[in-house]
C-alpha cells in the first residue's frame, strides 16, 4: 500500500495539485488536520480515498479528534497532535498509540517535518506544503507499507518539482532555533 501524507493545508491546494500527477499507484491519501474540509475536496478532485482529521485550525479540541486505519502491517494512528502537545514533545503522542494498538502514527501541527521511530512506533509528520515552518517551499511524505515492512519518506517540494533555487530563509527561523537550543 502506498499513502501519500500530507497536513497544514489550509485550504492551499495548489502544490498538492502540482505534485499529484507525479505521484504514482497512490492507494490513499492521509490529511492530518488543519483543514478537514481539503481532504473532501482533494478526494472528489483526485478520485482517490482520502482520510482526514480535524486539527486546532478546524475547532478540534476533543482529544477523540482522531482515526485509526487498520493496515496489513497494523494499525495506524491519525491525529494532528495538538491535544497530545506535539510541539513540546512526542511523548504523549507516543503513549496514545501504545493505548490504541498502533505501529505507526500520522501527524501534523508543527509544520516541521519528521520521520522517527521509538518504541517500535514509527512517526511521521509530513511538514506543510503550503506553510512550512522549517526555511523549505513545503513537504510530505511517502508511507509504503506492507505485512512486514513499513519506510516512509519526506520529500520536498523543490525536489520534485525540479527548482534549482533555493528557499530564502523565513522570518523566526532564528528564533525558533534559540526557542529549542536547550535540546542541543
Amino acid at each position: 500500500m502506498k499513502i501519500l501524507v500530507i497536513g497544514d493545508t489550509h485550504g492551499k491546494l495548489n502544490k498538492v495539485r502540482d505534485i499529484f500527477p507525479k505521484l504514482t499507484q497512490i492507494d490513499l491519501i492521509v490529511h492530518t488536520g488543519d483543514y478537514f474540509r481539503d481532504g473532501a475536496a482533494l478526494q472528489q478532485e483526485l478520485n482517490v480515498p482520502v482520510i482526514a482529521v480535524k486539527g486546532n485550525c478546524d475547532g478540534s479540541y476533543s482529544k477523540d479528534d482522531f482515526e485509526i486505519i487498520h493496515t496489513e502491517f497494523g494499525n495506524i494512528m491519525i491525529t494532528h497532535g495538538h491535544m497530545e502537545q506535539v510541539g513540546y514533545s512526542m511523548t504523549n503522542l507516543m503513549y496514545k498509540a501504545m493505548e490504541q494498538d498502533c505501529r505507526a502514527v500520522f501527524f501534523g501541527h508543527t509544520h516541521r517535518a519528521c520521520i522517527q521511530e521509538s518504541n517500535g512506533i514509527h512517526f511521521v509528520n509530513p511538514g506543510s506544503l503550503s506553510q512550512p515552518r522549517d526555511g523549505s517551499g513545503g513537504s510530505y511524505a511517502i508511507a509504503r507499507i506492507s505485512e512486514d515492512s513499513f519506510d516512509a519518506s519526506i520529500v520536498y517540494y523543490n525536489t520534485i518539482m525540479g527548482s534549482k533555487k533555493e528557499d530564502k530563509q523565513k522570518a523566526g527561523y532564528i528564533r525558533s532555533l534559540l526557542n529549542y537550543s536547550d535540546r542541543f
